[in-house]
């Protein structure tokens, strides 16, 4: 997406990417009906989901019109925000994501002393 904002900003075209966390919907609150359970599902995603949609402790916390609110109120700021993210849950995953990358990138670095144009260099 950022290559995207970068080439329809000559036009005064803006672009947001919103990164929305958990929200209070009538999904996360009950209104799910799961199928049958299934022993071969056990301890794969599709088994791990279903526990985390039958533990109550883990509704989220989010308001969705607060969220709802803030998306919309985006759309008059000039320039737009190239990001929003809405939630705790929503920042510490990107926050983890983006570590994670600069992890491997810091760990692929080639020395700057290596000069990268002359294949004869060391």
């Amino acid at each position: 997406m950022e290559a995207v904002m970068q080439e329809v900003a000559p036009f005064n075209i803006g672009v947001t990417i919103v990164e929305p966390g958990g929200a209070r919907t009538a999904f996360g609150l009950g209104s799910l009906q799961l199928g049958a359970k299934l022993e071969a599902y056990e301890g794969t995603p599709a088994g791990m989901l279903r526990h985390i949609l039958q533990d109550t402790s883990r509704l989220s916390i989010g308001d969705p019109s607060k969220m709802v609110t803030i998306m919309i109120d985006s759309v008059d700021q000039k320039p737009a925000p190239q990001r929003i993210v809405l939630g705790s849950d929503s920042f510490t995953a990107i926050q983890r994501a983006l570590t994670e990358r600069l992890a491997v990138v810091e760990a692929q670095h080639v020395h700057p002393k290596k000069n990268m144009s002359h294949p004869d260099s060391g």
